[in-house]
């Protein structure tokens, strides 16, 4: 049986973590920005994120060990946006497809993500959890999902 992943929200605590991972050169690959992002700049945004009622950073844990993290942002048209890192230490454990459903659990209405062409574990990620694949604009997949039902809470 799989220890079940937990989301949690992203605290300023998670500072540093998320800009080891966000600055990891794998990460900076798959990303549409791949500069590595100075301490400052990470700061600013987080506090962006955390303050905007419209976005929702998640932690993924399993056992209490941060494994990844999943943003989601309601756009102007009531769509969630959705966007994933996974921790290095956790990469090829399957760990991405879980946070993914996980946070699906919890978001209704429809769903979209932009995956760069290449990314292949984001690609796979995404098509297992039931993500379609509508169209590659500009060497971007963009993914959609109709969701229904009430949002869940991850305990």
């Amino acid at each position: 049986m799989q220890v079940p992943i937990r989301l949690r929200p992203a605290t300023l605590q998670d500072a540093e973590l998320l800009l080891a991972w966000r600055n990891d050169l794998q990460t900076r690959l798959a990303s549409h920005g791949t500069h590595e992002i100075p301490l400052a700049e990470h700061w600013a945004w987080l506090d962006l994120v955390l303050a905007d009622p419209a976005r929702r950073l998640l932690i993924a844990e399993l056992d209490d060990v941060p494994v990844g993290s999943i943003r989601v942002d309601t756009a102007s048209d009531d769509v969630a946006e959705l966007s994933w890192t996974v921790a290095p230490s956790a990469r090829g454990q399957g760990v991405g497809t879980r946070m993914l459903i996980a946070a699906l659990s919890e978001v209704t209405g429809s769903v979209r993500a932009e995956v760069k062409i290449g990314n292949v574990a984001s690609m796979k990620m995404a098509e297992a959890a039931g993500l379609v694949l509508v169209r590659e604009e500009q060497g971007v997949l963009h993914y959609q999902k109709c969701l229904s039902g009430q949002a869940r809470s991850q305990s």
